[in-house]
């Protein structure tokens, strides 16, 4: 249920290229998270950086919404970047599995499809 990338970029470039790729797809980013910030700020130290972007094409969400407006608890979707064993990834939940586990509805399947493809395809434009 993980969709995950390995780049040999670093997490900067990494993350600089998938806003790009956000962009260009015709999506935009909400926001951007850095995980091992925020936890610092509480008193947790991780070891690895991690960027959590969250993402949304407006139409889509739209779409979904106007399908079951009870979805909105999975929007936006989420891409990360992340360091692990000393490596950059990139990676996500594929949107299709999550909302077969929400509902079973054929149009928010074929929303979900679409979306997922076009995630799949900015995180390989930013490996």
């Amino acid at each position: 249920m993980k969709y995950i990338a390995d780049t040999d970029k670093t997490m900067t470039q990494a993350a600089n290229d998938l806003q790009e790729a956000v962009k260009a797809s015709g999506f935009g980013v909400l926001h951007t998270y850095d995980l091992k910030a925020t936890l610092k700020s509480k008193g947790i130290d991780i070891p690895h950086e991690c960027q959590i972007f969250e993402i949304c094409s407006p139409k889509q969400a739209a779409a979904v919404l106007a399908e079951d407006m009870s979805i909105n608890m999975a929007l936006p979707c989420r891409i990360s970047v992340w360091q692990q064993d000393g490596k950059t990834k990139i990676g996500m939940i594929p949107p299709k599995a999550m909302l077969e586990s929400l509902s079973n509805s054929p149009v928010l399947k074929k929303i979900a499809e679409e979306v997922e493809a076009k995630m799949k395809e900015m995180i390989q434009a930013a490996k």
